[in-house]
């Protein structure tokens, strides 16, 4: 019985570990995702090599979606889900598929297992925020969204997205603010062009 306890409390704590290891930010993450935001999606892409980290991997998937390569950004996406089940980044790649792949109420509950394993990573909050999107729940998109940037003041695309979720929850005052933060911190994001255009219009009215 004491042997069965202390495997226990091993397991435990090499969980938790694991999920306080995951919501570290590395150099390497955060070059990927300065990647991403510039719109550098080979980059990242090819960044995201055999020993690529999981928060690499995670902006590589994002990039092959914004390639259009579907199959590619799926085969990345398994490669998160084969680490270990007390890691929140197996549930964020598993996520990943499932929303891949159309099944949104898997990929919600798979987000938010990583959420609750994690809830300090930022990456799992905007996995979760776009499920939701995806869902078209726009109020609780926008909350994860803005956990997101709570968690990280300068994650541009936690207030492009947040921006956008809270647009459509009929809040563009909201909006407004999260745009101009987007605009300051990504300045050759590929969406800024859409984003100027929605601010004039706001302006204008």
């Amino acid at each position: 019985m004491k042997q069965t306890s202390a495997a226990l409390m091993i397991a435990v704590l090499v969980g938790a570990l694991t999920a306080v290891a995951a919501q570290q930010s590395s150099p390497a993450a955060s070059q990927a995702r300065e990647l991403l935001e510039a719109g550098q999606y080979q980059q990242v892409v090819d960044a995201a090599g055999p020993d690529a980290e999981p928060a690499v991997i995670f902006a590589a998937v994002l990039s092959q979606e914004k390639l259009g390569n579907t199959e590619e950004a799926k085969a990345l996406a398994r490669r998160l889900t084969e680490r270990p089940d007390n890691d929140p980044w197996h549930f964020v790649g598993q996520s990943m598929s499932e929303l891949l792949a159309d099944q949104t109420d898997p990929a919600l509950d798979a987000a938010r297992r990583a959420v609750e394993i994690a809830p300090m990573l930022a990456d799992a909050h905007h996995q979760l925020g776009l499920v939701l999107a995806k869902r078209q729940a726009w109020k609780d998109a926008a909350a994860a969204f803005d956990r997101v940037t709570m968690i990280d003041p300068d994650y541009a695309y936690g207030y492009y997205y947040g921006g956008l979720s809270h647009y459509r929850a009929n809040r563009p005052d909201l909006m407004a603010v999260r745009f101009e933060r987007f605009l300051k911190l990504a300045p050759k994001a590929p969406e800024r062009p859409e984003v100027m255009q929605i601010m004039r219009t706001i302006r204008g009215r």
